[in-house]
């Protein structure tokens, strides 16, 4: 791009390959602009609340993603424009931060975005829309602090935790376990959390899956599961009271750095190679058996031969651990990690109460079991499906509801849902709007009517008539000055999201709303679009 002036002073700018490029400006390119953010909100709407929808998403190579989680669904949709994907990064950005809530929080943006360009299009300057939003997202967040609740909760008392994460669980497929699920998600991050400094390691919380059983079959693990068997099949299947030596150096004779030949040209020569080799094999299995190894787990694999004598000197092994199971193994037993055979010691062995192998159904799968491990700071979720997809669903909504679990350990304040929380902000925000003088009074209205548009979503995927219901919660909050009412989407009679145990994490529902409005004012200041024309 260069700027040029013609014969009277008049500045214009020349664009590098200027035929091959669009260009948008003004209110055009805001425009365009919004529209590219609505259209991707809008695939998202349908997705949002316990009735909402599931999509269905095919890869390049043929594999099939079921899902309605918001991040989920727009990484696999390889969104090709640049506001669209700002849209994703949106979702991205709240599932790192908070693990839930990325559909609501595209949804609010979509809202906002479609009541910014009413404004426009009435010749409001849109630093001013941006301005008044920045101004009401302040309120709704102060709103939000005053009608949260905290709850208490203990190792013992674990109910309160369940429920908020079983509010998670209600709008996945999975929504039929939604109480085992939960429980199993709570009691796991339970299990790893340091209750005195509110702090949560979900790394040490490792997810398995397996195809087939039921959904109900899942279970927690108080150690590890590894996606391995005995390394012969008839080395034992159970070890009490285990020793384990956790390797990351292969069980076969060292290779020279350098290329190299071996001439071998009689059998007394290769009987001697062979004897150096069976003596290489023997000292290293000596060397895990002095130190008083019960089982090997070994990084690498390792040969027949070797194989075979760790069966005769009977000492089970397991090969080709990956290594992130390796240091999990190495967290929950206590023990340390050996590179070379010459740093064993007895020191460094970890300890299980039981290792055990277990098989599944008809086929040959079979599973290792680490139980009753020496530090249980380290545990397994164990996911069973009818289906590779249900279990791969599963999985992201298992990591949704410990994310939650997380999040209440570090903060144990709650709002309640059912878009209760959105309207009780609404009205607050339009009660405000009154007392902000100028235009950003225009802007903060807007934003109250747009806070709106997730009850509305709601009540509509729920098959309810979405402006009748809002407008009848509305009032009852206004007249009952009760923000605990929402949306009733399961028709349990009642909309008080207190009866019906529908939580929300505060510091979800705040990241929602500051992260939606930071999106909507960077898209509105944008004025100026250039794009190659195979993109436009």
């Amino acid at each position: 791009m260069a700027l040029a002036f013609d014969e009277y002073g008049r500045p214009f700018i020349i664009l590098r390959e200027q035929e091959q490029k669009t260009r948008a400006k003004g209110l055009e390119a805001q425009k365009a602009n919004i529209m590219a953010a609505k259209s991707v909100a809008r695939i998202l709407r349908t997705s949002l609340g316990p009735k909402g929808m599931d999509k269905m998403l095919q890869s390049g190579d043929g594999d099939v993603t079921i899902s309605n989680d918001g991040a989920t669904i727009l990484e696999q949709m390889e969104v090709e424009n640049q506001i669209g994907k700002l849209m994703v990064e949106l979702s991205r950005s709240q599932d790192y931060e908070i693990g839930d809530g990325t559909t609501g929080v595209v949804v609010t943006a979509g809202a906002l975005l479609e009541q910014a360009e009413i404004l426009l299009e009435r010749g409001i300057h849109p630093i001013r829309v941006a301005e008044g939003y920045e101004q009401a997202a302040r309120i709704a967040v102060d709103h939000l602090s005053k009608i949260s609740h905290s709850f208490e909760f203990s190792s013992t008392n674990i109910q309160p935790l369940v429920q908020t994460c079983m509010t998670t669980l209600s709008s996945k497929i999975v929504n039929r376990c939604k109480a085992l699920l939960a429980e199993i998600a709570v009691k796991a991050v339970l299990a790893v959390a340091d209750l005195e400094r509110k702090d949560v390691n979900l790394d040490l919380i490792k997810v398995e899956g397996k195809v087939g059983g039921k959904l109900e079959d899942t279970e927690l693990v108080y150690g590890i599961v590894v996606d391995k068997d005995m390394s012969h099949p008839q080395m034992p299947k159970r070890i009490e009271d285990a020793k384990i030596a956790i390797l990351t150096c292969p069980f076969e004779p060292p290779k020279p750095k350098t290329k190299h030949k071996i001439d071998i040209d009689s059998t007394e020569k290769f009987e001697a190679l062979r004897e150096a080799e069976k003596k290489y094999f023997d000292e290293m299995v000596q060397k895990c058996k002095d130190v008083g190894a019960t089982l090997v787990i070994c990084q690498w694999g390792f040969d027949d031969e070797a194989n075979h004598l760790l069966m005769h000197r009977g000492l089970p092994a397991v090969r080709w651990v990956g290594g992130v199971e390796l240091e999990l193994i190495a967290i929950a037993t206590g023990g340390r990690i050996v590179p070379r055979f010459q740093e064993l010691t007895p020191e460094k062995l970890g300890r299980a109460g039981i290792v055990r192998e277990k098989s599944f159904g008809t086929t040959k799968d079979r599973m290792l079991y680490i139980e009753q491990c020496a530090n249980s700071r380290a545990v397994t979720i164990f996911i069973r499906g009818a289906s590779k997809m249900m279990v791969e669903e599963t999985k992201r909504s298992i990591h949704d509801a410990l994310c939650v679990a997380r999040n209440l350990i570090r903060d144990n304040s709650i709002v309640y849902g059912g878009g209760s929380a959105e309207i009780a902000c609404s009205i607050a925000v339009e009660a405000a709007a009154d007392r902000i003088p100028g235009v950003e009074q225009y802007a903060v209205r807007a934003f109250a009517d747009a806070l709106d548009g997730v009850p509305m979503a709601l009540a509509e995927n729920s098959g309810l008539q979405p402006i009748d219901t809002l407008t009848a919660v509305k009032a009852q909050q206004i007249k009952e000055k009760n923000p605990h009412l929402g949306i009733d989407c399961n028709d349990v009679k009642t909309n008080d999201m207190k009866e019906q145990n529908v939580f929300e994490t505060l510091i979800g529902k705040k990241q929602q709303i500051l992260l939606a409005t930071q999106v909507v004012k960077m898209i509105l200041k944008i004025d100026d679009v250039i794009t190659p024309s195979q993109y436009s």
